[in-house]
């Protein structure tokens, strides 16, 4: 145990010309006693975060659903990426959006615009665009108050939340999950560059030209805060330099792959649809933004942050894994054993890019944890069967720690009828902001 003479305060940056680079949770940041439990505010040392990861168009549930329930529970192929993190999820069955279903006249129209809508509202859509405030927003009200950002909405499609989609539907249902209110839809942001300034913009600069002009000279970020960071690395002890240290190489990692798929666009590439800026391939896409998500919750730069795999009705193909079928189409499979094996390809592929986000916070320090250790994510999306389009028994799967009060190796499975928004209220219990009601919910549920 080191003790220190002086503590550095929890919301230390790093500054230099157009950079701010909050820090990481260092021993030093505990007001005597480095690594000890008793600390001046353990809410400040032991943050709770919130997260959601988003997978389109319905899972193949019978290469997702495990045959037992319990802590003895089997994992299916698409499930099989997450045998490392067994004991820290729960799999989840049984839970209903019925919400997403269409009223009484409406028509089976808009099955996906209606699923992106409810996921996080567990309301049901106004064909213009009026939902529910969705609960990441809820919750970021509370634990936005701590950071610097309330929340962040991510994705890896380009967002436009304005327009109308199919029958007059409103796009946003489609684009994000998250409302800030009835009729406030929060767009994605899917351009690395674009999430990487807004973390680490310096907004107190007096002078924003100074981050263009160092982008622009293909400088890194990390070089206007190294007299800073030398500094400070001469104060610290050998874990925080250690661990310092392992912030800084991440950082510059993730901006010279942000520089490289920027240099990737001016080069004659195959035609697809990619903005500018966005790695070629789908998994190094999702990874990097993943990384973000790692460097923004260890920074402590917020605590909320959903984050959409894909949209609904997304036609993306994967030729990184042979498969150059559109998705969405090839979730109509009408038992086509052919296409059926392919959208479990899909499946599977999403779930091996969360399990490497998984195993990313669960590698990273925090506190007398891990990062992983200090977060509730919740894993999956509001259709199970993409070919006839069910909002029920709809594929989730929790994962965390005991920092946010879940246990798990488990196999939860709840009587058919039961409301996905039952879960969304115990979730809310167990990060301290509780509601009586959320969306269509009857109770919560002993998870």
């Amino acid at each position: 145990m080191m003790i220190f003479k002086k503590a550095i305060p929890r919301r230390t940056f790093l500054r230099g010309a157009g950079a701010a680079l909050a820090l990481p949770l260092l021993e030093s940041m505990s007001p005597a006693l480095a690594g000890s439990s008793s600390v001046a505010d353990p809410a400040l040392n032991r943050p709770q975060r919130l997260g959601f990861v988003y997978v389109p168009n319905g899972i193949i549930m019978d290469h997702w659903t495990p045959d037992s329930v319990g802590a003895q529970f089997d994992l299916k192929p698409t499930m099989e990426p997450f045998a490392a993190f067994r004991d820290q999820f729960t799999i989840i069955t049984g839970l209903d959006h019925n919400n997403a279903e269409p009223l009484p006249g409406e028509g089976e129209v808009a099955p996906h615009e209606r699923a992106g809508a409810t996921f996080l509202t567990g309301v049901h859509p106004e064909r213009q665009g009026r939902v529910g405030i969705s609960i990441d927003q809820i919750v970021a009200k509370e634990l936005g108050k701590h950071t610097q950002l309330a929340s962040m909405e991510l994705g890896l499609d380009g967002s436009d939340v304005v327009g109308q989609c199919e029958r007059g539907w409103s796009c946003a249902y489609l684009h994000t999950l998250s409302w800030r209110s009835e009729t406030n839809p929060l767009p994605t942001e899917n351009q690395p560059r674009a999430v990487f300034e807004r973390m680490f913009g310096d907004s107190d600069t007096t002078d924003p030209a100074e981050r263009r002009d160092r982008i622009q000279k293909n400088r890194s970020l990390l070089d206007s805060v190294t007299e800073a960071a030398s500094s400070m690395m001469a104060g610290l002890g050998a874990r925080d330099r250690g661990k310092l240290s392992e912030f800084l190489d991440a950082i510059r990692d993730i901006e010279r792959r942000i520089q490289t798929a920027e240099a990737e666009t001016g080069r004659e590439l195959p035609q697809f649809d990619r903005p500018a800026g966005i790695p070629a391939s789908f998994d190094n896409h999702a990874k990097l933004m993943f990384d973000l998500q790692v460097l923004a919750l260890q920074t402590d730069l917020t605590r909320v942050i959903t984050f959409m795999m894909g949209r609904e009705q997304a036609d993306r193909t994967y030729r990184e894994i042979g498969i150059a079928d559109a998705h969405h189409p090839l979730t109509h499979h009408q038992n086509d054993p052919e296409k059926i094996a392919k959208v479990v390809r899909i499946n599977t592929f999403h779930a091996q890019q969360f399990a490497y986000y998984l195993d990313k916070l669960r590698a990273t320090r925090d506190g007398d944890g891990s990062l992983l250790d200090h977060s509730m994510i919740l894993y999956g999306g509001c259709i199970s069967d993409g070919n006839k389009h069910l909002h029920q028994n709809i594929p989730l799967m929790l994962a965390g720690g005991a920092g946010v009060k879940l246990r798990g190796g488990r196999h939860l499975k709840f009587p058919a009828g039961t409301p996905a928004t039952n879960l969304f209220l115990t979730m809310l219990d167990k990060l301290n902001v509780p509601l009586d009601r959320f969306g269509d919910s009857t109770g919560r549920l002993n998870i």
